[in-house]
């Protein structure tokens, strides 16, 4: 690598679980907790959004993905540069890969972007953006997400799923012009990190499993309520036999279709 990168990164919350990510040493100074040691040093990075046209370093290159994931038949893409995303979009489209999913980046979701996204939109299985993510793409043309929705779907995806936090999903199946509200599974909240990517692998294995895109989006949907009971990636593995099922026909009932 050109030069040497803190791979270290700070969440805090607040009561209303609203998320910082600057001012660190204030956040444990508020809280009355001691300052660790491994964040000595750290610094928080720029808010400024990113140049979506300059490949983060961190970003793997499509000549590092495994011999053995590249036989993969589902793949899921996590947030990057739009660079980054558009090469391992290219790579894994042509190979096994049959059922591909990404969760697109908010440095290049902006109005300016928009044309650009057919390149990664097309062909894919699911584009699953935040709310926040999509007004930014859509800022000065409409406030209706179904619309946004519509829009990408018709860039060539099969589904459009928008992730809206605590009001749970809005799911658009692009073929059948089907049109799907989930709540959000009211969960105990203790830990609202990595629910998105929560919601984002459950939606694969539930797609995977079902071929279903409501079915689909219950599995990503209880994924997520279970993830923020807890901390850490495996937490939600460690759950009570059951659980997640039960959930899953609960949930299932407050579906509306619109």
């Amino acid at each position: 690598m050109p030069q040497s990168l803190d791979l270290r990164s700070f969440i805090a919350y607040n009561e209303k679980f609203e998320i910082t990510r600057g001012a660190v040493v204030s956040q444990f100074a508020r809280r009355a907790l001691a300052f660790p040691k491994s964040l000595l040093g750290y610094q928080s990075p720029p808010e400024a959004r990113k140049d979506a046209l300059k490949p983060d370093a961190l970003a793997p290159l499509p000549i590092e993905i495994p011999a053995d994931y590249r036989e993969a038949q589902a793949v899921h893409l996590c947030p990057m540069d739009f660079v980054s995303h558009n090469q391992l979009f290219t790579a894994f489209k042509g190979r096994s890969v049959t059922t591909l999913t990404l969760d697109p980046s908010p440095g290049y979701m902006a109005p300016n972007f928009f044309r650009d996204l057919r390149v990664i939109v097309s062909g894919l299985t699911a584009f699953l953006p935040s709310e926040e993510e999509l007004r930014g793409l859509f800022w000065g043309e409409t406030n209706d997400l179904w619309e946004m929705a519509a829009a990408l779907g018709a860039y060539g995806c099969e589904m459009v799923v928008v992730k809206r936090g605590g009001l749970g999903q809005l799911v658009y199946d692009v073929p059948g012009k089907h049109k799907w509200e989930v709540p959000a599974y009211p969960s105990r909240m203790a830990d609202p990190t990595g629910a998105g990517d929560a919601f984002c692998g459950g939606f694969l294995a539930g797609y995977r499993k079902t071929y279903d895109p409501l079915r689909a989006a219950l599995y990503g949907n209880v994924s997520a309520s279970l993830k923020v009971e807890g901390s850490g990636a495996f937490y939600p593995l460690d759950v009570m036999p059951g659980l997640a099922e039960a959930r899953l026909l609960a949930l299932k009932e407050l579906v509306r279709e619109m």
